[in-house]
């Protein structure tokens, strides 16, 4: 398959698409979660997050995100071009929507 495109492009950044879903997916939604959560009114509704918040706390959220990260990257090694480019990208875009999301709730509780 070509490299032309949109495609050949995300392809070319992938180190950078990966660091970007660190930061958004892995940090960005975990801090602002954390932050969230300690707010009155706001909770974790995440189906797997919400409980293991309950549960462990943030240590868990964070054992969460860890294994959500590293099974990513799993996948994204086993994948071939141009599948795996989603792998970040996807991550990427998630956390940017949870992220804000996240930041919106903690904005209008302050």
């Amino acid at each position: 398959m070509s490299d032309t495109g949109v495609v050949g492009r995300l392809r070319a950044h992938q180190s950078t698409l990966w660091l970007v879903a660190l930061l958004l997916y892995g940090l960005g939604d975990l801090v602002t979660t954390v932050v969230g959560v300690a707010q009155p009114g706001i909770g974790e509704i995440g189906p797997v997050a919400g409980p293991v918040l309950d549960a462990y706390g943030t240590s868990g959220l964070v054992l969460l995100k860890s294994g959500t990260l590293a099974a990513s990257y799993a996948v994204w090694r086993f994948l071939g071009a141009p599948h795996r480019v989603g792998i970040p990208l996807g991550l990427a875009v998630v956390g940017l929507v949870v992220t804000s999301w996240n930041t919106a709730l903690i904005w209008v509780t302050w």
